[in-house]
């Protein structure tokens, strides 16, 4: 009865937990485990690591986790082992063995997915922060001897209009202010100031971005198309419209040079759409060019990330900073040679 009552518990975890008996064969299996695999329980249960390896029903990509699970975990003594799925589900492998389980070995498998998510966001948030610094430190120490030097220049301007050289004082006069701004655009962008927000309707502010980008992408052979809400509402959203309109505009124009890459038998095309989703104006902004890998994929919301050659990789970490501070969300997907989709979901104005 007790042997019951425990493995109906452990039935009902949302661990997976695989259990082998001291001569290397499946014991027990429950049900999360098995779901994993794909395969009833009532086939694994009886199965030697081997026949589990070429078991007819092992799917490929699976068959080659679970060999490597037991390189790192059986072969090299490794007590934990991680592994993600073609979905980009994580999940956290914990083996024990030893005396306490009498030459048995325990599995057990849990979805981190959502604690990576977590660890992700804060990793990003820890590298805009410390960027934030880094241009709050450039601007002090940079700014002060340009101001200097700038003085100076313009007590020798005299001088230089004396032996004609009134250009050089010009050329250096202007060649600083040209610094200052640089500075200035890289203080701005990379610590976004606090939204100074005003309700306006979504697709307003679409349309507005779409007019300002459509001449340039018919100059590269594509189409934009712009797409209402398909229930025919008005969403408003609470936003600082210059700031939400550098984050669309980005994400469009990089769109336009990824269609620019792909061979010209292909119609280059962006959709925009907008739709409620929850209490979220879900906006997407999908494009059939190059598409990305997933290494670039996970490093696209990196400070100075960039596959550009004169890129500075700072557009689309500062517009993630942007949305957060809206109290929204950004999120990219892609599929090489064939598409990328960016979502950007801004929290809705309640009436």
């Amino acid at each position: 009865m007790a042997r019951n009552k425990y493995e109906s518990v452990l039935q009902q975890m949302d661990s997976g937990i695989v259990l082998f008996d001291s001569s290397g064969v499946l014991s027990f299996i429950n049900v999360e485990a098995a779901k994993l695999l794909d395969i009833p329980r009532k086939a694994l249960i009886g199965c030697s690591l081997r026949e589990l390896l070429f078991h007819p029903l092992i799917k490929k990509d699976k068959r080659k986790k679970i060999l490597r699970l037991y390189k790192d975990t059986i072969l090299t003594r490794k007590r934990y082992h991680e592994f993600s799925d073609r979905n980009d589900r994580h999940y956290l492998i914990t083996v024990t063995y030893g005396d306490q389980m009498d030459g048995d070995f325990l599995f057990s498998i849990k979805d981190v997915s959502d604690f990576k998510r977590i660890e992700q966001t804060a990793y990003q948030n820890d590298k805009l922060a410390i960027l934030g610094k880094i241009a709050a430190a450039i601007a002090h120490e940079i700014r002060n001897p340009l101001t200097s030097i700038r003085g100076f220049i313009q007590l020798l301007r005299p001088h230089l209009m004396h032996l004609g050289k009134e250009e050089y004082a010009r050329i250096i006069l202007a060649e600083i202010d040209r610094a200052n701004d640089i500075i200035f655009e890289f203080l701005n962008s990379s610590k976004p100031s606090a939204p100074m927000t005003s309700e306006v309707p979504i697709s307003s502010l679409l349309r507005e971005v779409v007019l300002l980008t459509e001449s340039e992408a018919l100059m590269k052979g594509c189409e934009i198309e712009l797409e209402e809400d398909p229930h025919g509402d008005t969403h408003y959203v609470s936003i600082d419209v210059k700031q939400i309109k550098q984050v669309i505009l980005n994400i469009i124009r990089n769109a336009i040079e990824a269609i620019g890459h792909v061979q010209e038998d292909r119609q280059g095309r962006i959709r925009i759409t907008s739709e409620k989703e929850g209490r979220y104006v879900a906006i997407r902004i999908r494009d059939n060019g190059i598409g990305m890998e997933q290494k670039t994929l996970e490093h696209l919301f990196d400070p100075f990330f960039t596959t550009k050659a004169e890129g500075t990789g700072l557009g689309l970490s500062v517009s993630y900073r942007i949305i957060k501070n809206h109290g929204g969300i950004i999120d990219v997907d892609s599929k090489a040679e064939e598409w990328t989709e960016f979502v950007i979901k801004l929290p809705l104005v309640t009436p």
